[in-house]
């Protein structure tokens, strides 16, 4: 689809519901690991949603099978975004307040304009650049308050860029290969290629310390396997199929405006004049991206 078309309005559902689930996911990271570690959460998160996938795949009679020729690329885009963004945000979430982390992340939409004119040649429009100038405002203004947390922990500042930016590739990645697998058999493998190194990082850097966590954290740890990470990630790669590269991480931006709303509801994380105003550049950037003015009547169509 070009840039200047219309989005389409299953789109537009898609995106309501990914920004619903991944916003106010962002604050149970902290209460998912609070009794277990990054890589022992991760390792019983990431196999389970990628079985959910295909075991639902199974049960609408989808062919599980995926072609020989896309392996290779399959396994690059799992490794460059799910890989990097299932531990990298998770420490990041630990290391910084979430919302701050979620912010970093969420830096995704310029890599993936960047990228996407460098290596799709997708058009930077005008309408682009300012909804591009617009999210960019958002992330600065949003990380100010936590300038002095990045200094306290520059580790977490840069995994939350890393993940933004390994985010980014593996989107181009997907966008650059028409796939013949369905987007919920595609994503499916996709959690299951990640699930392998992630858990050899468990056997190797877990807490190795075996004990049945309290429920109030189990179900947390489902919570968050079944809803944002197996539905998130399912509407997130049908979004990637239904809008260009550029246009579909500018959609994603609303995300961390969620995140802070319930990082402050949960975590009482700063909710105040800066944030709204962050809110506000948010909004604009997204309307930008995603409508476009109606056409003057007797006009170009």
């Amino acid at each position: 689809m070009p840039a200047t078309a219309a989005v389409p309005a299953r789109a537009l559902l898609l995106l309501a519901i990914l920004t619903l689930l991944w916003g106010t996911n962002w604050p149970l990271f902290a209460l998912a690991v609070a009794e277990v570690s990054v890589w022992t959460f991760r390792a019983i998160a990431v196999p389970a949603s990628g079985l959910a996938m295909l075991l639902v795949a199974r049960m609408r009679g989808m062919p599980l099978a995926v072609p020989r020729r896309d392996w290779p690329r399959l396994v690059a885009a799992a490794v460059t975004y799910l890989v990097t963004w299932n531990i990298f945000t998770t420490y990041a979430a630990v290391m910084i307040p979430s919302g701050q982390s979620a912010i970093l992340s969420y830096t995704m939409p310029l890599w993936a304009a960047l990228l996407a004119r460098i290596f799709l040649g997708e058009a930077l429009t005008p309408r682009l650049l300012a909804a591009l100038a617009l999210g960019a405002g958002a992330v600065g203004l949003l990380m100010v308050p936590g300038l002095k947390a990045y200094a306290q922990a520059p580790a977490g500042f840069a995994l939350g860029l890393a993940a933004g930016l390994g985010w980014a590739i593996g989107t181009l990645i997907i966008k650059r290969h028409v796939w013949s697998t369905p987007v919920l058999v595609l994503t499916g493998w996709q959690m299951l290629v990640t699930a392998v190194p992630i858990v050899g990082g468990a056997v190797v850097l877990g807490d190795h310390q075996w004990f049945m966590p309290s429920w109030q954290s189990i179900v947390v740890i489902a919570y968050i396997t079944f809803v944002p990470m197996t539905i998130g990630n399912y509407c997130w790669f049908l979004i990637v199929g239904l809008l260009p590269a550029n246009v579909a991480g500018l959609s994603a931006i609303l995300v961390p405006v969620v995140a802070m709303i319930s990082g402050a509801i949960i975590h009482r994380e700063p909710l105040g004049l800066l944030q709204l105003a962050a809110m506000a550049l948010c909004a604009g950037s997204m309307s930008l991206a995603l409508f476009k003015p109606a056409a003057p009547a007797g006009g170009a169509r």
